[in-house]
């Protein structure tokens, strides 16, 4: 059985264009190769920012760990491990003031992890997690696929490319704020309804 991590991070929860699409998706996934899903919703369930103390608590041995650096350590050796479970990473990624939300970036630093997730090698970081894939669905309400503007797309390819995940594609709904929205969004839809695994 195929293992599903859906990751949402929608302000608007539910509600949210990149929720329900990604939940599309996700549906017509797991309805297709019977697939378990696990849902990770980072705006209902949020992780602080990340300290020096975590990261202290992560390079301590686990047998040698305080109850603080266990208590610490237990988020991220959580999140590593959904990751690690699954085969497909289904997320759906709103745009904030041209950059991913706050709190999916808090996930990012909490999945990359030396020695665990990739590792430095004399040739340069190597990612340890293969055999992978990441489908985004980027919802936008202005159009930036293939702009200057879009610091999205690139960011996200090279963080998994960084702990070995290199098959990463995206869905793009954009121009939701925009005249002619009903359009692309349609023609979203179509799209995922298409993608199988």
């Amino acid at each position: 059985m195929k293992n599903i991590l859906f990751i949402t991070s929608s302000l608007n929860g539910h509600q949210g264009q990149s929720t329900m699409l990604g939940e599309t998706l996700v549906s017509n996934l797991a309805a297709n190769k019977n697939a378990n899903v696990i849902q990770r919703d980072l705006a209902a369930d949020d992780l602080p920012h990340l300290s020096q103390s975590e990261i202290g608590a992560w390079m301590a041995e686990p047998n040698e760990r305080t109850e603080e650096q266990v208590a610490l350590a237990k988020t991220s050796d959580n999140l590593v491990e959904e990751l690690k479970n699954s085969d497909t990473i289904v997320i759906g990624m709103p745009m904030y003031n041209f950059g991913v939300p706050s709190t999916f970036k808090t996930w990012v630093d909490r999945v990359a992890r030396a020695g665990v997730t990739f590792r430095y090698t004399e040739n340069g970081p190597e990612g340890l997690l293969e055999n992978k894939k990441v489908i985004i669905v980027a919802a936008r309400g202005g159009i930036y696929a293939g702009t200057e503007h879009d610091s999205q797309t690139q960011y996200l390819k090279d963080f998994f490319a960084f702990i070995g995940i290199k098959d990463v594609s995206f869905v793009y709904a954009e121009g939701l704020n925009m005249p002619g929205s009903e359009t692309r969004l349609a023609a979203a839809q179509k799209e995922l309804t298409e993608i199988t695994l």
